[in-house]
C-alpha cells in the first residue's frame, strides 16, 4: 500500500491566472513528483472563475477537480480573508480510490439531485468498492434544500457512508454561489467524491454553542419563516431567551453588517444534541432561517460567544485525527462563525493547525456544512466539521 501524498498552495494575487497557476504549482510540489489523484480547489467569488480553473488544470491536468466559491479560506494555520485568494489541494492517490461527478437542478428536486450526485461519484470511482467508503460534497449555498440533498444521498449510501463538506459561499454575500467539477463552474448544483479507502473513515462535527431554556416546539413555519414557537411568536418568544441586555443589537437584518448574530435555533435531534440553524430579521420583520425548521421540530434557543467557538477546534481535531496515520485534515468552517469571531478570525485557523500538529489542515468558510455520520440529518449552520485522510 502507498502512502498519501499532500501538497497545498495558496495565492492573492488579484490576476485570476496569475493566482490559479501559483497556487496549483505549489500544490503540486508537494507530491513529490507523484501524479494528482484529486484536486480541491476554494476561491473567491470575485475571480474570473472559469479563467482561475482553467490555470489551475492547466498545472493539475486530468485528475478530477472539485471545490467551491468561497466566503474565505485556512490551510496550514493562515486565514485568507473573504473578497481574496485561491486556495487548492493536490492528493496523491495513496491508498485511496477517489471518483467525482455532478449535478443540476438542485432548486427544482434536491432529493434527486442528492441521489444522482451519489451515484455519479460511486460509478466514477470504479466498479470495485473498497471495504470502507465517505463521501465529500460541495453544493450551491443559496440553492434551496440542503437537507433534501442529503436525504436523496442517503436512500443511495445508507448509514455506512459518512459524508462530509460545505455549500459554497460568496464572500460574506448572499449572492450567486458556485461549484467546480473537473472544467465546469456552475451554480444550482452539487459536486460529490466518492472516496474508497482500506479503514474507516472518521467524519466530526462540533459548535460549541449552548442551549438556553426548555425545548420548544416550532408551530407555524412556512419553508425559511419561522411565524410561531410554542403558540406565540417566534421573535417574541426568540427574544425572551437572548442572553444579552439588548437583544436586537445581536439579531442582524438584511441591511445590518452580515446576517449572522450570536444566537441561533437548535433543533433537537433524537440523541439530544442540537443542529444548529442561523436566524436573522428579514425587512417585514419575520425571522428567517438559512435551512428550513420542520413543521412541529423541537428547538432550543442557542448562544455563543468568541471563546465558545474557538474552544470547540482541539476536540474536533483530536476527534477528527483518531485515525490511522493521518495525513490531512480536510476542515469546513462557516461564515457565522466569523461573522461571530470579528477580529478573532484568524485565531481559529491557527488553532485548527496547532492542534493538528504536523498534518496540514485545508478548508474553507462555508454558507452550510455537511456532517452526516449515522442517520439523514447533517446539514448543519456555524459548525466546524472534519474529515482527516
Amino acid at each position: 500500500m502507498t502512502d498519501l501524498r499532500v501538497g497545498v498552495g495558496t495565492s492573492e494575487h488579484r490576476d485570476a491566472v496569475e493566482a490559479g497557476r501559483s497556487a496549483a504549482e505549489q500544490a503540486v510540489r508537494g507530491l513529490g513528483g507523484e501524479p494528482p489523484a484529486l484536486v480541491l480547489m476554494y476561491a473567491t467569488a470575485c475571480y474570473d472563475l472559469p479563467a482561475l480553473l482553467a490555470a489551475v488544470r492547466a498545472v493539475t491536468g486530468d485528475a478530477p477537480l472539485a471545490g467551491a466559491s468561497s466566503s474565505g479560506q485556512f490551510s496550514t494555520g493562515r486565514l485568507i480573508e473573504p473578497g481574496r485568494g485561491v486556495s487548492v489541494l493536490a492528493l496523491s492517490a495513496g491508498p485511496y480510490r477517489f471518483g467525482a461527478a455532478s449535478v443540476t437542478g438542485m432548486r427544482a428536486d434536491a432529493f434527486s439531485a442528492g441521489r444522482d450526485v451519489s451515484r455519479g461519484a460511486m460509478a466514477a470511482a470504479g466498479p470495485t468498492r473498497g471495504p470502507h467508503s465517505a463521501l465529500l460534497v460541495f453544493s450551491d449555498g443559496l440553492a434551496g434544500d440542503p437537507q433534501g440533498l442529503l436525504n436523496g444521498i442517503y436512500q443511495v449510501t445508507g448509514a455506512a457512508v459518512p459524508v462530509v463538506g460545505g455549500a459554497a459561499a460568496a464572500d460574506r454575500e448572499l449572492t450567486e454561489t458556485l461549484v467546480f467539477h473537473d472544467d465546469r463552474v456552475f451554480g444550482d448544483g452539487a459536486v460529490a467524491v466518492w472516496i474508497d479507502a482500506p479503514r474507516p473513515l472518521r467524519v466530526v462535527s462540533g459548535h460549541g454553542w449552548q442551549s438556553h431554556g426548555m425545548p420548544l416546539l416550532v408551530t407555524n413555519v412556512d419553508g425559511p419563516v419561522v411565524h410561531e414557537i410554542a403558540g406565540r411568536p417566534a421573535l417574541e418568544v426568540y427574544q425572551e431567551n437572548f442572553r444579552y441586555e439588548d437583544p436586537m443589537q445581536e439579531l442582524p437584518t438584511p441591511r445590518s453588517q452580515g446576517y449572522h448574530s450570536a444566537h441561533a435555533f437548535g433543533l433537537i435531534e433524537p440523541d439530544g444534541t442540537q443542529l444548529i440553524r442561523g436566524a436573522f430579521v428579514d425587512d417585514d420583520g419575520l425571522i428567517r432561517t438559512f435551512t428550513p425548521l420542520p413543521p412541529f421540530s423541537a428547538v432550543q434557543i442557542m448562544s455563543a460567544d468568541q471563546d465558545d467557538l474557538l474552544d470547540v477546534c482541539g476536540p474536533v481535531v483530536a476527534d477528527a485525527l483518531a485515525v490511522e496515520d493521518p495525513r490531512v485534515m480536510l476542515t469546513f468552517s462557516c461564515a457565522a462563525r466569523m461573522d461571530i469571531l470579528r477580529d478573532r478570525a484568524p485565531e481559529e485557523a491557527t488553532r485548527l493547525q496547532a492542534a493538528a500538529g504536523p498534518v496540514p489542515t485545508f478548508g474553507f468558510y462555508t454558507y452550510g456544512e455537511f456532517a452526516r455520520s449515522t442517520g439523514v440529518s447533517g446539514y448543519h449552520n456555524a459548525t466546524l466539521t472534519a474529515l482527516a485522510l
